[in-house]
């Protein structure tokens, strides 16, 4: 869609580009989002794809992920065979509701910005204990966990011009064993709910995120794995408000397939089921 009201496009912003931000500004990663709708308040677009922000760093700390690597490159990582939670990787990118197009100009960064309920870089990085580093328009640097990012649909804790650099998934949660669960209406469809799981080797915890079906990530963590009641209590604990309502699923649908999905992954996890 063309954006009728953009009067400026800079192509060559500073490094960091916070200090240009002005009202009526947007930072532009892949634009798969932008560009789909109108933009009435939107007078300038700052460009990031010339800062380079786009690494895969692999290494014994973890996996250091910029901001504008796109979702195919991502896909594309070869994991350390040691990254029993890696295939959650992939996982999380084939729950995109786009083609492979998109994949090549949408960007995790971008997608976790967005901050939309189905954003599946959300569930990945929640899911395995990311945090990010922000930079804001003072020039000031501040790390996040990503649990704590997204507050609601379509809204983070980010402040006027501040922008996101990178975002760390530590080696510790990425050698944890995992599980998913996600369901939708259609085979290529949005996500009505996606939850991710992770335990650690050896070891009787549990950490369960669910998204898509909430309005911001909800994470449920035991140091011992909990029984079926518990569970499904703390799933019924989930306020009203924070289940979501679109056309793909009712907040009852949702909790619902919370509770039936949430059980399935205990009672895997707690047989020793999927690395």
């Amino acid at each position: 869609m063309d954006i009728t009201t953009v009067e400026e496009v800079v192509r060559e912003p500073s490094n960091p580009p916070g200090p240009m931000w002005r009202p009526g500004d947007a930072w532009l990663a892949g634009g798969t989002w932008l560009f789909s709708d109108r933009q009435p308040g939107l007078r300038r677009l700052i460009d990031l794809v010339p800062l380079g922000w786009d690494s895969l760093i692999a290494d014994e700390d973890g996996l250091e992920i910029g901001a504008m690597c796109t979702i195919a490159d991502l896909y594309a990582l070869n994991a350390p065979e040691s990254w029993t939670a890696a295939p959650l990787l992939r996982t999380s990118c084939e729950a995109f509701l786009a083609s492979f197009k998109v994949w090549n100009s949408a960007t995790v960064g971008g997608n976790v910005c967005m901050s939309l309920p189905a954003g599946p870089m959300i569930t990945l990085t929640v899911g395995l204990e990311a945090t990010y580093r922000l930079w804001s328009a003072r020039g000031s640097e501040r790390t996040v966990a990503a649990a704590d990012f997204v507050t609601g649909d379509h809204q983070n804790i980010l402040g006027p011009g501040e922008v996101l650099r990178s975002i760390h998934i530590p080696a510790h949660a990425l050698g944890k064993r995992q599980t998913h669960r996600r369901f939708t209406l259609t085979k290529m469809g949005r996500s009505t709910i996606f939850l991710v799981a992770t335990q650690t080797q050896g070891g009787d915890d549990l950490s369960l995120v669910i998204t898509a079906g909430t309005t911001h990530p909800v994470r449920l963590s035991y140091d011992t794995m909990p029984s079926a009641d518990t569970l499904a209590q703390a799933v019924d604990a989930i306020g009203d408000d924070v289940w979501f309502d679109d056309p793909n699923g009712s907040p009852g649908h949702r909790r619902h397939l919370a509770r039936y999905y949430a059980e399935q992954i205990r009672s895997e996890l707690s047989a020793g089921g999927p690395a």
